[in-house]
């Protein structure tokens, strides 16, 4: 298995370090009554890849698995999904993909989507692993909720990288995406219940509400309405109800890569970072909902960026 190219998404590109002792500070917690505009504000410092919470998060419900060397893992176009058998991995010892080091995990979108593997892994040497499906996924997110945190930090990461290589490779018109499927009216209702906001913010056609280069300290869930996501005046994305946006402020101090406009009347939950693990505790299936709504984003980005590659 060679390193992960932009479009192998069962492996997010996790920062590779050996494990380190846990880290006890608390999460800094934000205001929930900040306006809709971002604004220049101070908040936490970017969130790393945390070897040490991955392994909290893979004992909580993990089954340990001995991989022999020349031994398939998965496979390419392997099915995904929540009633098939795919699993998560996290690597205890050993070294069985090139890029992999100890205490980083790989495989995570086979258990919050619905798309076949992009990659195939196969043990280069005996290793040990900690793996979970669906189930236990859900089970250990309930303990960990923190480990959601970082996954949809990578993955936003993952995102503005992709979607940074698809502008600068392409100088033809980019369609928009918009097929990304966010969260279900009842989510929506669950996550403003969860958080305490049954009366989301209102919007009008044409109001910013986010400008890029500003620094953000929370994320967006669209209740009603139609937003577009811009770079350098490029629209790249429009989302609609039960859409997510503005995920990058879950990082902790980085400024905002896109602009995002209301294209229409509607309404909107702000989530900050304690917001957001209260619900993935509350209810892990709709912290998956939102990590699947981010491997959909990534996915087509992904397909955009191979659409503009010259031939």
């Amino acid at each position: 298995m060679s390193d992960a190219a932009d479009d192998d998404l069962d492996f997010l590109g996790m920062a590779a370090r050996p494990l380190a002792p846990p880290s006890h500070a608390p999460a800094q917690a934000h205001p929930s009554h900040a306006p809709a505009q971002a604004r220049a504000e101070e908040s936490a410092e970017p969130l790393p890849y945390d070897p040490q919470l991955a392994l909290r998060f893979f004992r909580v419900a993990g089954n340990q698995e001995t991989i022999v060397a020349g031994t398939r893992i998965f496979a390419e176009q392997e099915q995904a999904g929540l009633l098939s058998r795919a699993r998560v991995y996290l690597l205890l010892e050993g070294r069985p993909l090139a890029m992999m080091l100890p205490g980083e995990t790989f495989g995570e979108l086979a258990v919050i989507s619905d798309a076949p593997r992009s990659a195939t892994a196969t043990a280069r040497k005996n290793c040990r692993l900690l793996s979970l499906d669906h189930k236990q996924f859900l089970a250990s997110l309930k303990q960990e909720p923190e480990f959601a945190l970082m996954l949809i930090s990578m993955m936003a990461e993952r995102l503005r990288r992709s979607v940074e290589k698809l502008l600068a490779t392409s100088t033809a018109p980019i369609a928009p995406s918009t097929r990304v499927q966010g969260l279900s009216r009842v989510d929506v209702a669950e996550v403003a219940h969860i958080i305490g906001k049954t009366a989301p913010s209102p919007m009008k056609a044409g109001d910013a509400l986010i400008a890029k280069g500003a620094l953000g300290a929370m994320m967006f869930v669209l209740v009603a309405g139609q937003v577009a996501t811009a770079i350098d005046g490029r629209v790249v994305e429009y989302l609609g109800p039960g859409g997510i946006f503005g995920e990058t402020a879950m990082l902790g101090k980085v400024r905002r890569g896109a602009s995002v406009t209301a294209q229409t009347d509607g309404a909107w939950l702000p989530l900050t970072r304690n917001d957001f693990l209260r619900v993935v505790a509350a209810n892990p299936a709709i912290g998956v909902a939102l990590l699947r709504s981010m491997s959909e984003r990534i996915r087509m980005t992904a397909d955009q960026i191979r659409a503009h590659r010259p031939a």
